[in-house]
This record gives C-alpha cells, sequence and structure tokens, in this order.
C-alpha cells in the first residue's frame, strides 16, 4: 500500500522506483500482487504516467492513514525503549515503604519524569508469580540467601536486615547495649510477624540458641508490637527497618549469639532490566 501512494503521489511507475530505492520492475510486482489481493484494478495508463482508479484512491488514503500510525507507533515505541514513557507496576511490604522505597522512587523519578510508577502494599505473602506472570515489573521480597526464583524471575539482593531486642525499658535487659539471643529464651514473648518468610529468621536463631519463644500475644503490626511490649506483655524482635518509628515505652538492643537477620530482595522478570526506567528505579534501591 506505501508502495501504491508512492505511485499515485509521483504519478509514475518510474519516479515512485526512484523515490523508493527500488527497481520500476519492482514497484511494478508490488502493484499487481496488491491489484491480485484486492481483486480489482488500482491504475491505470494516462500517457507515459498512471493515474489511480477510484479503488486506488481509497487505498491511497488509507495508506496515508496508515503510515500516520506506523510513525506514530515507532516514535512511541523509541520514547518507551528510552524510558521517556511507560508505567511500572511496583509492590512491596509495609516496612520497607517509608525508609527504602520512598527515596529510591523519588530518584527514579527524577530520573524517567514521563514514566509513571504505580507501588502499592502487597496483599500477599509472596508477589513474585505476580512478577512471573507479567503483572507486576518489581517486587520487593524476602528470600533465604542463595533462595531459587521462579522460572523467568531473577531475584536482585538489596540489604541484609537485622532483627532487634526490643524490651520495656524498666527491663533488667535494657541496660546491655547488646543482648543474648538466649538470654530472652524465658521471657513471654510478643509475635511481630506473620508466618512466612520474615518470622523464619526468628524461628530459626532461636532454635539455634536453644529454645522456641513463648508467644503469648501477635501482631503483624510493628508499631503495635511496639505498644504490646511498653505495656510489659513481652520482649520481641522487629527489624531494624520495622523500627523508624520507635514507641517511647521501649528499649531497642542488637542481638547476638545468633543475630536473625532477613535478607530483602527484589523479584523482576529475566531481560526486563534493559527498560531503562526499571534499572534506575532498581539501582535507586540497591542505592
Amino acid at each position: 500500500m506505501q508502495v501504491l501512494r508512492a505511485v499515485v503521489s509521483s504519478g509514475s511507475v518510474t519516479a515512485a522506483a526512484a523515490h523508493l530505492g527500488f527497481t520500476p520492475s519492482a514497484v511494478s510486482q508490488q502493484v499487481a500482487a496488491l491489484e491480485k489481493e484486492a481483486g480489482i484494478a488500482l491504475l491505470e495508463r494516462v500517457g507515459r504516467g498512471v493515474r489511480p482508479t477510484a479503488a486506488g484512491r481509497l487505498l491511497t488514503g488509507h495508506a496515508a492513514v496508515i503510515s500516520q500510525h506506523v510513525a506514530e507507533a515507532e516514535t512511541a515505541l523509541a520514547d518507551l525503549r528510552a524510558g521517556r514513557t511507560g508505567r511500572l507496576a511496583v509492590r512491596y511490604f509495609a516496612s520497607i515503604g517509608p525508609t527504602m522505597l520512598a527515596p529510591a522512587l523519588a530518584r527514579a523519578r527524577r530520573a524517567h519524569p514521563g514514566v509513571a510508577i504505580d507501588p502499592k502494599l502487597s496483599d500477599l505473602e509472596d508477589p513474585e508469580p505476580l512478577v512471573e506472570q507479567g503483572e507486576v515489573d518489581l517486587a520487593v521480597v524476602v528470600r533465604h540467601p542463595g533462595a531459587e526464583s521462579r522460572p523467568g524471575v531473577s531475584l536482585v539482593r538489596l540489604r541484609e536486615d537485622a532483627y532487634q531486642a526490643v524490651l520495656p525499658t524498666g527491663h533488667p535487659l535494657a541496660a546491655r547495649r547488646v543482648v543474648d539471643l538466649a538470654d530472652l529464651a524465658v521471657e513471654p514473648w510478643v509475635g511481630s510477624e506473620p508466618p512466612g518468610p520474615c518470622r523464619e529468621p526468628i524461628i530459626a536463631a532461636c532454635a539455634a540458641a536453644g529454645f522456641t519463644p513463648d508467644i503469648v500475644a501477635t501482631s503483624e503490626d510493628y508499631a503495635t508490637a511496639q505498644g504490646f511490649v511498653a505495656a510489659g506483655l513481652g520482649v520481641s524482635l522487629i527489624p531494624r527497618l520495622g523500627l523508624c518509628a520507635r514507641h517511647p515505652g521501649v528499649a531497642v538492643r542488637r542481638v547476638r549469639r545468633p543475630e536473625p537477620t532477613r535478607t530483602i530482595y527484589a523479584a523482576v522478570r529475566e531481560g526486563s532490566l534493559t527498560q531503562p526506567a526499571l534499572r534506575a528505579l532498581l539501582e535507586a534501591l540497591v542505592a
């Protein structure tokens, strides 16, 4: 159709061939093939040139519209490829929102202001399947070091996040700078994590220290868990990133022998880091 448009615009097969960089024979073959497909003549001879039939004029008009749409698509694709436009869907868990994600989003948006970044708090224990299915571009997850990802998904390590002991301010262990995990064995505990990858490091560390925590109250919200501790219901372990807002009634101390730690990763589709905006967001999260 674009060859037909060139012939109609120039008025001859020879001129169209010169404009397109084809041979006149190749142009004639293209027009003949299009006429065969259309089932009607598209050009008629006039002296040494040609002019379109009614069908030829009709298709030439559509060819102009198609050419414009193709050009717009190429421009849009180039903008997307260069990171000037597009959309990124991000899923994250609560404790990294104010500490890691907020500054990373600000940095990525400054670098790619035309890209819409859509961060949402994940309501799933594991949002990695959404990345695998292409519904999400990046998900922040907790995994064991060296954990295998789903097919087609890459895990990029972001940081280690150590759990710290949260004690009532008047607790005897609050006088220490560092608390041995075994010293908490006889204490009632406030659970701060739901079942899943964030609770597993706590249970594993307690087992390594020779005990199972006696959980007397549970909250899956770090602020509420601190409130329970401040009220004297028990002690707790909360990750460092979950303690950006501290309750005035608690003391926070480092834990050792062993120190429970969760490892935070970004899950992205393999090959997706060719997208400049996604790569910028991941680099900002690492930073």
